[in-house]
């Protein structure tokens, strides 16, 4: 399993596959590199690097204070570094795009364009509500198969999704214990997200607009409740270049291997 050290001392994990074009890509927040596996199948003639961030999935717990976006961009920058690659294009996967954006406003040269799921630099409300309601708490479900029974009726504004992926998501993001099914990420993570929801919300435009020249991207899931149809009207009118793509039946987040995604994606890449 590749991995490498951070500045301060984490071994963080990430996967590398493939060879080209390389695109860095970003989870979101509770989420790990085994994101990226439903698209990595569609992304020929691409290298396909997927980091699993401090206290996530195979990576090293750290100090809560240190779950933020500036360590987790400067772990990506890191990671870049450690890969001796000058830079990579992104694809962002809601904290994943935070982090995007990030990297254009304070190492834009390290960024060769970035491709947003789900992701703004205003962040809906009931979205973050929902957030709140199971960061770092197991699920109550005992088993796999329990989780994945209840799976379709607890993820809001998803259709059409087959048991068979819904067991694939349980499976890459809990343990199944004695004890029942265990989170696969720092549970005080949560500490990190209510400390930073306690602080005045930041305004995110300029980050946004740090992506100025960057080919981009935007793929919404149609019943998000995260990436409102007001912010991403805003979005495309600041970037009218802006690639942008909606997927039916999808909230937060897209799995990235719809057809409108993979539309999304391959346009984007045609201007890498």
């Amino acid at each position: 399993m590749p991995d490498f050290t951070t500045s301060d001392g984490l071994r963080l994990h990430y996967s590398d596959r493939g060879e080209g074009q390389p695109i860095l890509c970003l989870s979101g927040l509770t989420r790990n590199s085994t994101d990226f596996d439903y698209v990595a199948p569609h992304l020929d003639g691409a290298r396909v690097i997927a980091l699993d961030y401090r206290g996530r999935g195979l990576s090293d717990w750290a100090a809560p204070e240190t779950y933020t976006v500036p360590v987790e961009a400067r772990d990506a920058v890191e990671l870049l570094d450690h890969l001796g690659l000058e830079s990579a294009a992104i694809l962002g996967t809601s904290r994943g795009g935070l982090i995007a954006m990030m990297l254009s406003a304070t190492a834009k040269d390290r960024v060769a364009g970035v491709c947003l799921n789900d992701i703004g630099p205003e962040i809906a409300t009931g979205g973050l509500d929902v957030i709140m309601a199971y960061i770092g708490r197991n699920p109550p479900q005992k088993t796999h198969a329990e989780a994945t029974a209840m799976r379709a009726s607890l993820m809001a504004g998803f259709e059409g999704v087959p048991e068979t992926r819904w067991a694939e998501e349980v499976r890459k993001h809990y343990h199944q214990t004695e004890d029942g099914l265990v989170i696969n990420y720092d549970p005080a993570l949560a500490e990190a997200v209510k400390a930073a929801g306690a602080q005045p919300a930041p305004d995110l435009w300029p980050l946004f607009d740090a992506m100025a020249g960057l080919p981009l991207a935007c793929i919404r899931g149609a019943n998000s409740d995260l990436l409102s149809p007001e912010t991403l009207a805003e979005m495309r009118r600041r970037r009218p270049d802006m690639i942008g793509a909606e997927v039916p039946g999808r909230g937060h987040v897209p799995f990235l291997d719809e057809p409108e995604a993979l539309e999304a994606i391959a346009a984007w890449r045609a201007l890498l």
